[in-house]
């Protein structure tokens, strides 16, 4: 077996990383995104925070939106309160948007976000 080539890996740290903003289809920032894949930013998966008291932009998926609460409190437009260590399969077709009070970091698979 050769030894993975350093085109073939990409590795970034949390901690010391370039998050980017994360932009709509319309151009607006919505949350900064870490990722090492190669696809467009905010899909796939990636790194997702939101700044202390933001609200995401109303969306819908195509394809299951999955993530992981790393830190931070998350709250759906329906109300209901995400915490570190969730979980979350939200099915395709959804339609959601979601705030934080202190901000907050997940890990998010996305294998579509159109609708922005």
């Amino acid at each position: 077996m050769q030894p993975i080539s350093t085109e073939d890996r990409k590795v970034t740290n949390i901690a010391t990383g370039d998050f980017r903003p994360f932009l709509t289809r319309d151009g607006k920032p919505d949350g900064d995104v870490l990722q090492v894949n190669r696809g467009k930013r905010g899909y796939g998966f990636h790194v997702y925070r939101m700044a202390p008291g933001t609200t995401t932009q109303a969306h819908t998926h195509m394809g299951d939106e999955e993530f992981y609460v790393i830190e931070g409190d998350l709250t759906d437009h329906d109300g209901f309160e995400y915490k570190p260590g969730d979980i979350v399969c939200l099915g395709s077709g959804t339609a959601h948007n979601s705030s934080t009070k202190g901000g907050c970091t997940l890990v998010v698979y996305l294998p579509g976000a159109e609708g922005l």
